[in-house]
């Protein structure tokens, strides 16, 4: 029993924790993490007010190949000038699901912007 005890010790000994990181360092990170959502929280948000406000003319954009309404989605959500193209060509495809003036229609759009934001 002693041996296997032993061993089992051991063995666990060897696992690799690195997922966890520094127990000294969970405080900072904690911290560091609460900054970081509270930071893309505030920028979800001004993505959210001005899909909830402009729907339409962001459709409209979208439907058109561009516009002002559009580019300040974009922006606001910091997707990268390199990575346009190819996200209104994607939402152009799926502006079905966006169509409705309903709130599931915007939260997906804002979705769709956030997640390819930066």
């Amino acid at each position: 029993m002693r041996i296997i005890l032993t061993v089992a010790v051991l063995a666990l000994g060897g696992c690799d924790m690195g997922h966890l990181g520094n127990p000294l360092m969970w405080p900072g990170m904690a911290v560091g993490s609460a900054v970081e959502n509270s930071t893309y929280n505030a920028r979800r948000k001004k993505v959210s007010d001005h899909v909830n406000a402009h729907q339409f003319e962001i459709l409209t954009d979208i439907g058109v190949g561009g516009g002002p309404a559009l580019d300040k989605a974009f922006d606001l959500a910091r997707v990268h000038k390199t990575n346009r193209p190819q996200l209104l060509r994607t939402l152009q495809k799926e502006i079905a699901m966006y169509r409705p003036n309903t709130a599931k229609a915007r939260e997906q759009l804002v979705i769709a912007l956030m997640v390819n934001g930066g």
